[in-house]
């Protein structure tokens, strides 16, 4: 298959499960009694990881070298994150993600087709770069978890308040258990945005033998680590939870979209350059 036939497959099947999952878990049609993942399910969402998985193989490797832009980049973000839920809800209920991720899957892995600018990227032979590239693509998602989870909380904290909890809402799991479990994400992606900026820093010192440029990329991680490192250091020494934890986590994530993909966003399709 060629073109963008792969991408509305794969786009198409996200698309499906997303709107499945909304009216089987979120609308007022939704049973009462919180329903699990089925194994149909599941295996559905494998397909469309797997389709997805090898559209974003041709659109990075598809030309004989490796080229990556905003476009392609949260095709990958969206793809990883699809997958890491995938593979939590083998051991965790992660009910609610669904109509959120799956939707933005289905846009995201379409955009390589409309917006196929994209740059070439050197020392992809390089061991320690293909590992520092991993490690920042796996934060990057986990961060995405975490928002979209935050956004959940923040939907179902409101709606608490002015006493409107829906049915579908109120089959979620408690606010304290989902509050865990976002924190849980913030630590893991942080341990991993850490890694990233360490090994960026090894990476440009050994192939360049300098310093990392000090660039907007370079700027707009650091300001999403402190932000993080902000929200872990308040969420442990003075127990930030509730609104103001949701605030930090949605301005970390904000940041860190800035870092690669607003820039390049602006870069491709603005300003119409793909170097």
């Amino acid at each position: 298959m060629s073109g963008i036939l792969p991408h509305l497959l794969a786009s198409s099947l996200y698309a499906f499960l997303g709107f499945h999952f909304w009216r089987t878990r979120w609308s007022q049609a939704a049973p009462k009694a919180p329903v699990g993942i089925r194994t149909w399910e599941r295996l559905a969402l494998a397909l469309a990881l797997l389709l997805h998985g090898n559209v974003l193989y041709g659109e990075l490797f598809g030309s004989g070298v490796m080229r990556f832009g905003f476009s392609a980049a949260l095709s990958l973000m969206l793809w990883l994150a699809v997958l890491i839920y995938w593979v939590e809800s083998f051991h965790a209920r992660l009910e609610g993600l669904q109509p959120l991720v799956l939707p933005l899957a289905a846009a995201c892995t379409l955009l390589p087709a409309l917006f196929p600018g994209q740059h070439s990227l050197a020392n992809v032979a390089s061991a320690m770069f293909r590992l520092h590239f991993f490690i920042a693509m796996v934060a990057y998602s986990l961060f995405t978890l975490a928002a979209l989870h935050a956004i959940i909380m923040a939907v179902v904290e409101g709606r608490l308040h002015r006493g409107e909890l829906s049915r579908p809402l109120a089959s979620l799991p408690p606010l304290l258990t989902m509050e865990s479990l976002l924190f849980r994400l913030i630590t893991i992606a942080f341990v991993l945005l850490t890694l990233t900026l360490a090994s960026g820093i090894a990476f440009s010192e050994t192939l360049f033998g300098k310093a990392l440029d000090f660039n907007h990329k370079t700027l707009f991680s650091i300001i999403s680590w402190l932000i993080f490192a902000t929200l872990l250091v308040g969420r442990h020494a003075w127990g930030w939870r509730g609104r103001k934890a949701l605030r930090w986590t949605l301005s970390g994530f904000v940041a860190l979209l800035f870092a690669y993909v607003g820039s390049r966003f602006v870069l491709e399709v603005v300003l119409g350059r793909a170097g």
